[in-house]
């Protein structure tokens, strides 16, 4: 019986130090990577033009148009903090989200892009009786074939990229978000 205990303790012991060695590895080659980004930036003098849909890369760019009938690129924007919102009318988290859209950029120094999937859509009309039932004055740009939001590889709605005013992605989140949380992250952006 005393051995059946030892030999508990001893093996608890040793997967304890694996799995500290493991993960304190893992830790100190996060920060290493952390430095030498760092350490490019420096040595570059400017940050890495890697476009693509994860935190700190470029936003891809795009056109569309909006529900208005206007032209309206994501580099339209640069020098502001942007959300991009990719939603549908028929989609209830999406529906509880616009009000909190509408507030934040009334109250912040924020462009909203609330991008309308409307090839999911039944038709144009479902999408500006949605846009007039909220009162809603948001840039409604129509992603009527799909290829915006297959380039940014939204699979959940809504979703949504909060971009800081040098273009980049600071925040990427699938689901609905209240105001609150949408002013935290804003907070947290360049």
């Amino acid at each position: 019986m005393k051995k059946a205990i030892l030999v508990a303790i001893v093996m608890g012991m040793l997967g304890w130090a694996v799995y500290d060695f493991v993960f304190a590895s893992k830790e100190k080659a996060t920060q290493e990577e952390d430095r030498t980004t760092a350490q490019q930036i420096n040595n570059s003098g400017e940050e890495s033009k890697k476009v693509g849909i994860r935190k700190s890369e470029l936003a891809p760019d795009f056109e569309l148009t909006t529900l208005d009938g206007e032209t309206v690129k994501l580099s339209d924007y640069k020098g502001k903090r942007v959300m991009l919102n990719f939603w549908a009318t028929w989609c209830p988290p999406c529906r509880a989200e616009m009000p909190d859209m509408q507030k934040f950029q009334k109250n912040k120094d924020v462009q909203v892009l609330a991008v309308n999937l409307t090839e999911t859509e039944s038709n144009l009309g479902t999408v500006q009786k949605f846009v007039d039932e909220l009162n809603l004055t948001l840039t409604t740009p129509l992603d009527d074939e799909s290829a915006v939001s297959n380039e940014y590889q939204v699979m959940a709605y809504p979703t949504t990229y909060m971009i800081d005013s040098h273009g980049r992605i600071q925040f990427v989140t699938m689901g609905a978000m209240n105001y609150d949380f949408m002013v935290q992250q804003f907070e947290m952006m360049q």
